[in-house]
């Protein structure tokens, strides 16, 4: 909690803000920005959309396992560096594969951004915006998990226009410019946030007491995000094609997605208000239910008014999952620990995008349509709740301090 002689510094929110938009246009865009590429890509190179959502599976599985040398990196050589250098060869990474047209080269490409640059941002950033706040943390986690909703929105929108304009390769290029003439400049603005009082690290030393065994929580965490994400990717990576397959143009089926991604900002901000009000894990729960119950609906879904009105209710709850995670894990795990926990955790939670994206491809290629990806996905959220139900148990027991590393 807040000593009365200690305020919270007011530069934390310039950090939340820088945080959200190097989210939004660097994280959001590698996650499901290649969402606008499946069908142009299919339609310019002849490629089937299996191979094609291979190298969004590329960039993710690259994320995930960066993210966890990441997070231990920070906790060494502190955030700054390691964001700058992951955002400047995120940027590279997209120039790099606008020279090339040849599929096995986009995966190397993709692979090698995602470890080196979208893995060096996001467990370090995340960690770092926890530690700024004592208390309102569940709104600030929200706040910048709602940059990267507003990017896996905005992205691949703004990619459909740019396909459009100077076609596939020009668009890559484009987005390449625009991340290294923003974001990297965004990553010079973080800063560590100042040294406690006496009265603050007693009260961290409190913070330090947590009802789930560190190696216990990550464990069921990364079980759970897994098949929470393989959910999840589903839509995120397919949505659009669905769309498509229903007869709708390239730039109204991606402002399906765009408008999904844009109501999860208000649903990642709400869910991480309500993370401060009744605890981490059931927020998360909440967010989960709301998702597993809703995804297969798409499926039924055949004018683009119907398309749009099913987005926002499913955009809301979906956007919770990702506050909840982050919020679990600010509330459940020790300062000392908490970056290179979330970054074992999140490096699961990629693994599951890069799985869901990929299989939504696959089953389409297998079975000519998207019901068999769809209903994947709802198991996948289902078994995702079973596990997360088992830590609600364990956050009632007793409190107890960690020990020393």
């Amino acid at each position: 909690m807040t000593t009365q002689t200690e305020a919270e510094p007011a530069y934390r929110w310039v950090i939340v803000t820088v945080a959200a938009l190097i989210m939004g246009i660097g994280i959001g865009g590698i996650v499901n920005g290649l969402a606008a590429y499946v069908v142009p890509m299919a339609e310019t190179f002849g490629w089937d959309r299996g191979p094609v959502s291979m190298i969004n599976f590329s960039g993710l599985m690259g994320l995930a396992l960066g993210g966890y040398f990441a997070g231990r990196l920070s906790e060494r050589f502190g955030t700054r560096p390691v964001v700058v250098f992951g955002a400047s060869v995120l940027a590279l990474g997209h120039v790099l594969a606008s020279y090339t047209d040849t599929l096995w080269q986009l995966y190397v490409i993709f692979a090698v951004a995602g470890f080196f640059g979208a893995g060096a941002i996001v467990a370090p950033l995340m960690a770092l915006v926890g530690s700024w706040f004592r208390t309102g943390a569940g709104l600030a986690l929200g706040l910048v998990s709602a940059g990267q909703a507003f990017g896996q929105g905005s992205v691949p929108f703004g990619s459909s226009f740019l396909i459009k304009a100077y076609g596939v390769q020009g668009a890559l290029a484009a987005t390449g410019i625009i991340m290294a003439l923003i974001v990297v400049p965004l990553a010079l603005l973080l800063r560590p946030p100042p040294l406690l009082s006496a009265a603050s690290q007693a009260a961290q030393a409190e913070e330090e007491a947590v009802s789930i065994p560190t190696n216990i929580l990550v464990t069921r965490m990364c079980a759970a995000i897994l098949l929470c994400c393989t959910c999840m990717a589903v839509p995120l990576m397919h949505l659009v094609p669905l769309v498509q397959d229903r007869g709708i143009p390239a730039e109204q089926a991606s402002s399906v997605l765009f408008v999904m991604m844009t109501v999860a900002i208000l649903g990642r901000v709400a869910f991480g208000k309500l993370a401060d009000m009744i605890g981490a894990i059931p927020t998360y729960m909440t967010a989960v239910g709301w998702m597993t119950v809703m995804i297969y609906g798409f499926m039924v879904m055949n004018s683009l008014t119907g398309f749009y009105l099913y987005a926002v209710l499913y955009g809301f709850g979906y956007a919770g999952v990702m506050t909840g995670v982050l919020v679990v894990m600010r509330m459940h795990t020790p300062p000392s620990r908490r970056a290179s926990a979330l970054g074992m955790v999140l490096m699961f939670g990629y693994f599951g995008h890069a799985i869901g994206g990929y299989l939504g491809g696959l089953l389409y290629d297998l079975t000519g349509g998207y019901s068999a990806a769809y209903a994947l996905a709802a198991l996948a959220g289902a078994g995702n709740l079973l596990i997360v139900s088992t830590l609600l148990i364990r956050s009632r027991a007793p409190r107890q301090l960690q020990p020393a590393e």
